[in-house]
């Protein structure tokens, strides 16, 4: 075999690979002090460089990208509708997600007959008000939102920039063949960042099984079934369905083409530190032209959220079992809602899915620290759902790209390594 010659995408799906084993490895043979100090001097600085790196071009990407491709659109209608159909499709996936996970964990009711902890701690955030979030969507200071990455916030600046530049076009020629240079610049930065994703991934696999353990998930292994059972039923039943009635694509297709931003989420469990990666494999590997991506996936890096709806629909129910405390049809109700509601609202949050948990808890009456029973086994479960939170905003980035007439079905059909 020529290594030189495997596939960049190849190859990251092979680190993927190498850092499960490494990590199991490591796990059985090594002893403790030997496992800390892999995670310690090579796991944990190799991931972080990692994902410094990738998190480094989020906020310009985004910027130029967004503002381009909204000075492209110049009409507010287009633009409109476009906004219009990624927040319809995104809702409606999020309150189909979370009605899965509720349904599945109703029917296999994971928390029953648990011999656990019930006394097991969390100290939850306060999530801001909706209101105070879409207020907030508006900065002061767009420079503070560059520098601490809110990504709401960038996306509003951006895409006001933009419109500018349509209204004034012919004067902003100039500074739009800067922007372009730009943007090709940060595309090729992307690409050169990303030969060093399959080394990253590898870290980060292996620095999740070392330091977390198996031990940890014997006891939650009906939850865990019940999550991934659900993540799985939502990406190979709801996404495919999608893109079969509305974009009038082959799922199959679709999936060999975008998973290599799955993988990158997976590793990373973060949709925003994936983006530059996502809109790459939406531009070139699934055809969506800059116009539509450049608007969906930013937004949907930040509210979409259909693994993190799935989790707490699955936990819901989980806990209350736990407890030994029924729900009602009117408490499934308030979930769906509430979850729907709160991938809004908590928008940009650090430990968002957490977060949109304890909301979820404290509005149906379950007591919050039953998400300490859960928290030893959530990284994994972070890195599964954040892979489905991809799917779904690509999914919905074709939907939209095919009905706006920006999707190029010669680069959806090219063969893809």
């Amino acid at each position: 075999m020529n290594w030189r010659k495997i596939d960049l995408t190849a190859w990251i799906l092979l680190g993927l690979a190498a850092g499960i084993v490494v990590g199991l490895l490591q796990y059985w043979l090594l002893p403790p002090s030997v496992n800390d100090a892999t995670v310690r001097y090579f796991h944990d600085p190799v991931g972080r460089v990692f994902l410094n790196a990738i998190r480094l071009m989020v906020v310009p990407l985004v910027i130029v990208s967004l503002t381009l491709g909204t000075a492209a659109i110049g009409d507010l209608r287009k633009l409109g509708r476009i906004g219009g159909k990624t927040m319809g499709i995104y809702l409606m996936t999020t309150a189909i997600a979370i009605t899965i996970g509720l349904t599945l964990a109703s029917t296999v009711e994971p928390g029953s007959n648990l011999d656990i902890d019930v006394d097991a701690s969390f100290e939850g955030r306060v999530a801001p008000p909706l209101a105070d979030t879409l207020v907030d969507i508006v900065p002061a200071n767009p420079f503070a939102a560059m520098v601490e990455g809110k990504m709401l916030q960038v996306i509003f600046v951006a895409i006001l920039a933009g419109l500018a530049l349509a209204a004034v076009r012919e004067r902003a020629e100039p500074l739009m063949g800067v922007l372009e240079s730009l943007d090709a610049m940060i595309q090729r930065m992307v690409i050169m960042i990303m030969w060093i994703a399959p080394l990253g991934v590898l870290a980060l696999i292996a620095k999740v099984i070392v330091s977390e353990g198996l031990a940890v998930f014997l006891p939650l292994l009906k939850y865990m079934a019940c999550v991934l059972g659900a993540l799985l039923i939502h990406l190979l039943v709801t996404m495919p369905l999608i893109l079969t009635l509305l974009a009038r694509v082959s799922p199959l297709r679709f999936f060999r083409n975008v998973y290599p931003a799955m993988i990158v989420g997976f590793s990373t469990s973060s949709s925003n530190a994936t983006l530059p990666v996502t809109m790459e494999v939406a531009e070139h590997r699934l055809g969506a032209r800059e116009e539509v991506h450049a608007f969906t996936l930013p937004l949907g890096a930040t509210i979409n959220m259909d693994g993190t709806a799935i989790m707490q629909g699955v936990a819901t129910v989980f806990i209350a079992g736990v407890y030994g405390i029924d729900l009602s049809i009117g408490n499934f109700l308030q979930v769906i809602l509430m979850a729907t509601l709160a991938s809004i609202g908590t928008a940009g949050v650090p430990g968002v899915g957490l977060i949109m948990l304890s909301m979820v808890l404290v509005e149906i009456g379950l007591p919050v620290e039953g998400i300490g029973i859960i928290l030893g086994v959530d990284r994994l479960l972070d890195m599964s759902r954040t892979a489905v939170n991809i799917a779904g905003d690509l999914t919905c980035t074709t939907v939209v790209a095919r009905s706006e007439g920006e999707f190029d079905p010669e680069v959806f059909g090219a063969e893809n390594s």
